[in-house]
């Protein structure tokens, strides 16, 4: 199956580079290139040309399928990281998350601090949808949350504001240099999308472990790796200089497609 995963991402890569399809997956093909080379100037080009193409075609406010109760069939496949070691992040579960915030700062008039309780009491919205996930399985889940557009609202965001960045509590690297929580970011269009949730149920029960408690956020016509686990803050920004290596994304810093739409 890995073999599968890697070759699968490599020739999405490659049908964009040649325009004849709306590449789905992040593309691996991009490790180990180096960062200013000129074939991989060109694959990011290529990323670019597909983000363009699927806003043209699908535009802004196109829905991602939903399905019926009858099509969960199995629970929720967790994806990525399942049980955060992180100290801070088992002190907030031990107390079933109760001393948690979400924290809104960056190109905002109104920074926000708001706990779970508080989400919870906002308007929410439930979907059934399909979890897409780069390595190439897929699953049917419930999905309860407040729309992100509501948390901007009550934040209101800057002219300025360009992207949403999820920070969360999740450590994905440790090295010589330190380690590194994981992070992702989407753009406001996709933000205010009525399918984008900041999920705290999962198939009727609250959010476990597991798929990103105590909230993670869910951007429904994306890949996976876009809809990151265990948040504890929201960022607004104008561009992605000052986070990680520049490209919107943990792995979109190891050369997946920022936009991984599907």
């Amino acid at each position: 199956m890995a073999g599968f995963t890697i070759n699968r991402r490599k020739f999405l890569t490659a049908a964009a580079l040649g325009g004849s399809s709306l590449a789905l997956a992040g593309c691996d093909v991009l490790d180990g290139l180096p960062r200013d080379g000129g074939l991989r100037d060109v694959l990011e080009s290529a990323n670019g040309l597909t983000y363009r193409i699927q806003r043209l075609i699908a535009g802004s406010d196109s829905l991602a399928q939903e399905f019926s109760e009858a099509d969960i069939r199995q629970p929720q496949k967790p994806n990525g990281v399942i049980t955060p070691s992180d100290e801070d992040y088992k002190s907030l579960q031990s107390a079933s998350f109760a001393d948690w915030r979400l924290e809104v700062t960056g190109l905002v008039e109104r920074p926000l601090s708001l706990g779970l309780a508080e989400l919870q009491a906002m308007p929410s919205r439930t979907q059934i949808t399909r979890h897409d996930c780069v390595e190439g399985w897929s699953c049917i889940a419930k999905w309860t949350g407040a729309p992100l557009a509501l948390v901007l609202d009550q934040a209101m965001p800057k002219p300025q504001a360009r992207y949403v960045v999820f920070h969360c509590m999740d450590t994905i690297e440790r090295g010589l240099s330190g380690s590194v929580k994981y992070y992702g970011s989407i753009d406001l269009i996709d933000a205010r999308h009525p399918q984008t949730i900041l999920a705290y149920g999962l198939n009727g029960a609250p959010l476990p472990v597991s798929n990103g408690a105590p909230l993670r956020v869910r951007v429904e016509r994306q890949l996976g790796y876009k809809m990151p686990k265990f948040i504890r803050a929201i960022e607004l920004v104008d561009s992605f200089a000052t986070m990680g290596l520049g490209r919107g994304g943990y792995w979109e810093d190891r050369g997946y497609d920022w936009f991984g739409g599907i």
